[in-house]
């Protein structure tokens, strides 16, 4: 059976006791030829641990004696680069600096850190050392420049390779928006993050450090440190470094069919595995070049090969846990100025958002800006991998877009967090969805939307409505990624109105869930020429008794018409298949109608 190293990120262990391990060895030499101090980026739980610890293994000359072991099966060992095991690796991880308390508290997280990998550096290479390393429990930097000292007397070079470089920086960042003094005290004037890295540059300079390597999210802090660090080269976005991290559909049609075979299932059933794994977890692109795959989500990935392994089946839940402090990143995003309009606008599938290039050079004071210029924000969502580069426009600008329906859930849950702030109503919006989901009565719930949902909308709401608007609402109260797959479009060749919830295969088992298609349609007041006051006054039958109300619906149930024989062919369960035609009259009422078989 395929041992899935699910939370491992030890290159050295993987290798050693049989882990899966998908070969990224061959963009040695690439990494190589790109520059001596490189600056990688990628979303949170995309490998990037796993492919410092190869690099690790690869260039430690303690490793020499494991070459084989380690290397020999894979692209690298079959023509090494001849920096192979030449270096002494030091290792930081700012995952492991906690971002709590004040400044003084940060600061002294931050040197235990550093004097704990000294340490373990200097027990490393000893026999190698002409002297031992100096370790100040009260001054890392000391400690830091007496290590670079000793190996410069010992004659070997130092590769530094720094993980999560704005892991605590942004933590900090991020637990109070409204408050940045602690962000700054870290980075700006001598912030001890500022002076950790101009070490790092001026020792670099001064050959004391041969290589490094950075791994982060975002290059927010890079730039608030400006002259801090300002040598590295970027590779994030080159498009020869855009499969560095993460896995292609290519590397995954192998490893669903072995899973399937390991559970004694017909492999008739990957077709499915596949689409369910492509909706949840596909969709990163890291480059312009839109001829590269695209790239899946490897930790996400993981976690359902694993499960299904040990079950039989996809995992019920399907975004795993440790993708849930993205939601942190999302919250933080909604509280910037004119953040949740952003998100409001990311959701318009019609009309697409783009950039004409992805800002690099941007920090805290920029994002100050969104009121202006939301680029500087969307640049920052697509580093936090809420959003991807989708396509390139006739004009050449980058399209941006969602990558996949796991992040799409978190745009839902912010929208719906707005709209229901009270945990009362939100629960019972779940209950009535549930209800939904087995009667296809959309009334309760329709009901529900007139009396809560609508109530929060402001007058801004009212001027920006739409289809889209009505879709958003309802999309927002019914998202359920544990029985459906949500809007998706390629499915009918649709326009983007509407809103079709298709069962997930593995639940396809439970014979009262339905399979839905909405067409959405939306009347102003002003072409009702009535106020909300008197909208709200009519009842039922009078409303759908109005011209424009009934000129709506037959509008909206002839696309239903064309949409509803693609579906049936599809799952080849006619009968399970419900299509609705909803009216939104202002953001007060909302008559629906079903499409009769």
């Amino acid at each position: 059976m395929i041992k899935f190293p699910y939370g491992i990120s030890d290159f050295h262990l993987i290798r050693k006791e049989g882990y899966l391990y998908v070969d990224r060895s061959a963009f040695i030499p690439l990494l190589e030829d790109a520059g001596r101090q490189l600056l990688f980026l990628r979303p949170r739980r995309f490998g990037k641990s796993l492919l410092l610890s190869m690099l690790a293994n690869y260039y430690d000359v303690r490793t020499t004696d494991a070459f084989s072991l380690l290397f020999g099966d894979l692209a690298i060992g079959q023509q090494p680069t001849a920096e192979h095991n030449q270096y002494l690796i030091l290792r930081w991880d700012f995952s492991k600096v906690s971002a709590q308390g004040d400044i003084e508290q940060i600061k002294s997280s931050l040197f235990v850190h550093l004097n704990i990998a000294i340490q373990e550096f200097s027990l490393r290479y000893k026999s190698l050392l002409n002297h031992p390393v100096k370790v100040n429990g009260t001054d890392a930097l000391g400690s830091f420049q007496s290590l670079l000292n000793m190996a410069q007397d010992s004659g070997y070079p130092v590769y530094l390779l720094i993980d999560e470089y704005d892991n605590f920086a942004n933590d900090v960042l991020m637990q109070d928006a409204s408050d940045e003094r602690r962000y700054r005290n870290l980075l700006e004037g001598e912030g001890i993050l500022k002076t950790l890295f101009k070490i790092v540059k001026a020792s670099a300079s001064e050959g004391k450090i041969a290589r490094v390597f950075i791994t982060g999210v975002s290059p927010v802090v890079l730039s608030d440190m400006t002259s801090g660090y300002n040598v590295a080269t970027s590779i994030y976005l080159e498009p020869r470094f855009n499969e560095l991290c993460g896995l292609t559909q290519e590397e995954l049609i192998p490893l669903t069919r072995q899973v399937l075979t390991e559970c004694g299932q017909d492999t008739t059933e990957q077709t499915n595995m596949l689409e369910t794994l492509r909706q949840f977890y596909n969709g990163y692109r890291f480059c312009h070049r839109t001829e590269h795959p695209l790239v899946y989500n490897p930790t996400l990935c993981l976690y359902f090969l694993r499960h299904y392994q040990l079950e039989s089946e996809p995992p019920r839940q399907i975004l795993d846990g440790n993708l849930a402090m993205d939601a942190g990143r999302m919250r933080y995003i909604t509280a910037l100025p004119n953040g949740h309009c952003v998100i409001e606008q990311i959701m318009d599938d019609e009309h697409p958002v783009s950039v004409q290039a992805l800002e690099i050079q941007f920090g805290v004071e920029k994002l100050r800006e969104v009121q202006q210029d939301s680029r500087y924000l969307l640049s920052l969502m697509y580093f936090f991998g809420i959003l991807t580069i989708h396509a390139i426009s006739g004009l050449g600008n980058l399209v941006l877009g969602v990558p996949n329906l796991v992040i799409r859930a978190l745009y839902v849950e912010r929208l719906k967090r707005h709209a229901l702030p009270r945990p009362q109503d939100d629960q019972l919006a779940e209950k009535l969805a549930e209800q939904f989901y087995q009667t296809a009565d959309l009334q309760p719930l329709a009901d529900f939307m007139e009396q809560k949902y609508f109530a929060v909308f402001s007058n801004r709401d009212y001027c920006w409505s739409n289809e889209l608007t009505v879709k958003t609402a309802f999309l927002t109260l019914l998202f359920n990624d544990i029985w459906y797959i949500m809007d998706s479009e390629t499915a009918l060749q649709r326009r983007y109105s509407d809103l079709v919830m298709v069962i997930r295969p593995s639940m396809r088992h439970y014979a009262t869930l339905k399979d839905f298609i909405f067409e959405f349609k939306y009347l102003k007041l002003d072409e009702l020429k009535l106020t909300g006051e008197q909208l709200r006054g009519k009842s039922r039958a009078e409303l759908e008794a109005m011209p424009q109300v009934q000129q709506a619906l037959r509008d909206a149930l002839s696309q239903l018409r064309q949409y509803r024989p693609v579906l049936e062919k599809k799952y080849q369960q006619p009968e399970r298949l419900e299509c609705l035609a909803v009216v939104a009259l202002g953001f007060e009422r909302v008559v629906w109608q079903v499409l009769s078989a």
